[in-house]
């Protein structure tokens, strides 16, 4: 049909159902599905678990055009871990490797290329794209899985790197390369294949370029005793921790100096902060004093007075200061909606130069209702009590709550109401808190186990949740 015949026919047909309906819109045909299938391997070459191998560069062939990743090195891991990374380049349908190191004799290798190649078109990724050979008359068939877990948090990390070291010395890991390496998936999760049989320390470590526990500030891991490893070796679990933690950056011998400048009229003033202005007095917290540009040299809790509003002084309160001096605390059995006032001697607080409060201060407040919370009972299935437990209760991954469980039920009045996550300690030495390991005294960390649910309080409601472990 020409297409002035085809217009007068569409035409005609407009017309014919005028009465009917509306002549419809013309649709342009659409693209097709979208392309959701990955590049498929179509041709290696040498060929795949090829043996006697002794090429210096491997070709692949996909059936479709390829793209490499922008940052091709760090979805690239060799084993055996080699001197020199391999160079990866790509061309239309294919991708050549070029091996820069001198070949082991006798080894399998194995090359896992990541999240690294992909399809043109819409980015499918080749998952598992794992090309493997050998230098000798057979592939090793070792293999080792397992799990990484974070010791403080009991949460994953798949930024992390398992590490296998034949040189069973202590000192392997701060010293030497691994021998095998590989990446965890977002579960935690990590297994070698192809690793020659025998027996190997393992250790975790960050993905960085030494590859070595050089500093105790890292994240990292390691088992007890070396694992012997062949086609049957049971999977393995390990807890990262770190020993120290980073050292936060000073401001340097001149920082913060600009700020301490006065201008020549200005008096130096004692700022002091309170928690009055921030609502109603929590009926679960200290009244809170603190300041915030100044450490304080010395302080007289004597000069500080909790009184009713006849401002007839109250018994049973303490005062504790904090180790920087700076936050200090007054600690009181409240009552609901009561009004208190707290009377501020000038001369209670002295920084280090002796400045004191420009004047005496009265600090009036009210404390929240009792309905304002919600009670909280817990009850816990398969606790082990053997473990020391602590239960954890954290608001945006602060703790909140740390109490240690001597039964299977953990009951309080009174709970600020709020979503928090669930943690258990596993207390190994009774102190409350969490603990890391020790590579040099062959310590482990303690564990801490995450509840996959939340908890919800909810105000004036009796809250009761069972938790499974």
């Amino acid at each position: 049909m020409g297409k002035l015949a085809y217009f007068f026919f569409i035409a005609g047909c407009c017309i014919a159902m005028l009465g009917i309906n509306s002549c419809a819109n013309i649709i342009p045909p659409s693209g097709g599905p979208r392309d959701s299938l990955p590049p498929v391997l179509v041709n290696a070459l040498p060929k795949d678990s090829a043996l006697k191998f002794s090429a210096k560069k491997i070709v692949l062939t996909f059936d479709e055009y390829v793209q490499l990743d922008n940052n091709m090195n760090a979805n690239l891991i060799v084993s055996p871990y080699p001197v020199n990374i391999p160079t990866v380049e790509n061309k239309l349908k294919t991708v050549t490797v070029y091996l820069r190191d001198s070949l082991r004799p006798n080894t399998t290798y194995s090359i896992n290329f990541g999240n690294g190649v992909k399809d043109v078109n819409e980015g499918n990724i080749a998952k598992n794209l794992t090309y493997v050979f050998s230098t000798g008359d057979h592939i090793d068939n070792g293999t080792l899985s397992g799990t990484v877990t974070i010791a403080e948090t009991g949460k994953k990390d798949s930024t992390l790197l398992v590490l296998l070291h034949s040189n069973l010395s202590d000192t392997s890991i701060r010293k030497n390369n691994p021998v095998y390496l590989t990446r965890l998936d977002s579960a935690g999760r990590f297994r070698f294949m192809y690793i020659a049989p025998g027996t190997y320390n393992v250790f975790v470590l960050p993905d960085e370029y030494s590859k070595k526990y050089d500093d105790s500030t890292k994240m990292f891991a390691f088992l007890n005793a070396p694992v012997t490893i062949d086609s049957t070796t049971q999977p393995v679990t390990l807890y990262a921790y770190r020993e120290f933690e980073p050292k936060e950056k000073g401001q340097g011998a001149g920082g913060g100096s600009g700020n301490k400048k006065k201008n020549a009229r200005e008096q130096p003033k004692l700022q002091m902060i309170t928690s009055v202005g921030q609502g109603p007095q929590d009926l679960l917290l200290p009244f809170m004093v603190t300041f915030p540009a100044t450490k304080i040299g010395t302080f007289d809790s004597t000069k500080i007075v909790l009184s009713d509003t006849n401002y007839t002084p109250l018994k049973g309160y303490t005062f504790s200061a904090d180790t920087t001096m700076k936050i200090f605390s007054l600690h009181y059995n409240w009552a609901e909606n009561e009004p208190y006032r707290i009377v501020v001697q000038k001369d209670a607080f002295s920084d280090t130069t002796g400045l004191t409060l420009e004047k005496n201060d009265t600090l009036s407040f009210k404390t929240k209702r009792e309905s304002e919370y919600g009670s909280i009972r817990l009850h816990f299935n398969n606790l082990d009590l053997s473990k020391n437990p602590v239960l954890l209760l954290l608001q945006s991954d602060k703790i909140t709550t740390s109490v240690p469980l001597r039964t299977n039920e953990w009951y309080q009045k009174l709970f600020r109401p709020g979503d928090y996550e669930i943690r258990i300690l596993h207390d190994d030495n009774k102190n409350g808190v969490w603990n890391p390991g020790s590579y040099a005294g062959k310590r482990q960390p303690e564990v801490v186990i995450t509840i996959p649910r939340k908890l919800t309080i909810k105000a004036n409601f009796d809250n009761e949740v069972d938790i499974n472990l």
